[in-house]
């Protein structure tokens, strides 16, 4: 709840954006780490605390009143004497578990018109002479506020998108079921991708080990001791990315034909393996779900000392599913330099960018004036041929 209110409310959202330190609880707006000089002539911190008046439950009004709070020391100038011109009232009060220390008064002629000019005046006010003492000191740290009331599927709040005013294309995500199927050096980049997306849940599948050739071909640095534990790809991997997004759920397992019904419950799947027999597979069974998927090649072989290939990415949903015979062989194909381990993360990751970026045009993100469900880059040619349309 508190999240949604500085969402939708353009003053807390201003002050969030801007840096100050903002938290609300219990029907108080906190701003944290204001510094003030006290009177031995140090450099504190203290939390201004002030009231909150809505207009319903999603959205702050205009300030019922001019005083505000604070939890911490008396504010000084910087030769240690009060800052008089804001005392108010120094006794100390709870509100709802909030122990505050005092209180100020700094009323404009007309009032304060909303929360961010109240907040503001007042961390100018007392913050001024710890900066004169010391031009490092802010109050505005941007540090990261943590979802401690669970509100989103991210460890901390996505400022980002608030900052750009996109959260309601963001609500396209909500409810999303995403399913990775292969976390080779594509499926890797693709789970990077959409761990930054509020998408209900990210199903990793893989019953491969992360070994030392994984690690040049995934996103990140794996380091010695990650390599000498002997983990699975889902479970390295989830483990990395739950630091972001609270919901990824590893399967420590290749997905096969007595399982392929675990897929039932996804809203869309990403097929990154490298072995044309299981990708038919699971399109099929995909296609008679109704699930809609997208399916990932890479091919790259050896000429006159260079490499040169192609990345492709196949759509497959209700409306067009008729053309991923023709895009993709039914036999396995071992002609074909990649499957020896070279490392070309780049193309990995340029093919899971491809495929992420058509996910979110399905969904509504992106505009989309091709409707392709065929996508292929040329190495050499630099090239994007689309076909396939709708």
């Amino acid at each position: 709840m508190s999240q949604q209110l500085i969402n939708h409310s353009q003053d807390l959202k201003r002050l969030r954006d801007e840096g100050y330190e903002i938290e609300v609880r219990g029907g108080h707006l906190l701003v944290h780490h204001i510094p003030y000089v006290r009177s031995d002539k140090t450099i504190q911190y203290g939390i201004l605390v002030s009231t909150l008046t809505l207009k319903n439950g999603t959205t702050t009004a205009t300030p019922d009143n001019h005083v505000i709070y604070f939890i911490g020391d008396n504010p000084c100038n910087d030769d240690g004497t009060i800052i008089t011109a804001i005392q108010h009232d120094n006794s100390a009060k709870n509100f709802g578990g909030i122990a505050i220390n005092r209180s100020f008064s700094n009323k404009p002629q007309q009032g304060y018109p909303n929360y961010y000019e109240k907040v503001k005046r007042y961390a100018d006010i007392i913050s001024a002479p710890a900066k004169y003492s010391d031009s490092t000191v802010t109050e505005k740290t941007f540090k990261v506020i943590p979802d401690n009331a669970n509100e989103t599927v991210f460890q901390y709040i996505d400022t980002n998108s608030s900052r750009a005013n996109i959260d309601l294309i963001n609500s396209k995500f909500n409810g999303q079921k995403i399913a990775i199927i292969g976390l080779g050096g594509t499926g890797a980049y693709v789970l990077d991708l959409i761990a930054k997306t509020p998408v209900s849940e990210i199903h990793i599948f893989d019953g491969d080990d992360f070994d030392q050739h994984n690690a040049f071909r995934s996103p990140g640095a794996a380091s010695i001791d990650d390599l000498n534990k002997n983990q699975r790809k889902a479970e390295y991997l989830s483990g990395i990315y739950a630091n972001m997004h609270k919901h990824i759920i590893p399967h420590s397992y290749y997905v096969l034909k007595d399982n392929i019904q675990e897929l039932d419950q996804m809203s869309f799947v990403f097929i990154c393996v490298d072995k044309n027999s299981v990708r038919n597979m699971i399109v099929k069974y995909l296609i008679h779900a109704g699930i809609p998927c997208i399916d990932v090649g890479l091919g790259v072989e050896t000429v006159d000392d260079k490499l040169r290939g192609a990345t492709r990415v196949t759509t497959v949903t209700k409306a067009k599913n008729d053309h991923f015979s023709t895009r993709v062989f039914a036999e396995d194909s071992e002609n074909n330099d990649y499957v020896t381990n070279i490392q070309i993360a780049e193309l990995n990751s340029l093919n899971a960018c491809f495929a992420v970026i058509k996910w979110k045009k399905l969904i509504g993100f992106y505009v989309d004036q091709e409707c392709e469900h065929n996508s292929i880059f040329t190495i050499g040619t630099s090239k994007i041929i689309n076909d396939d349309a709708t």
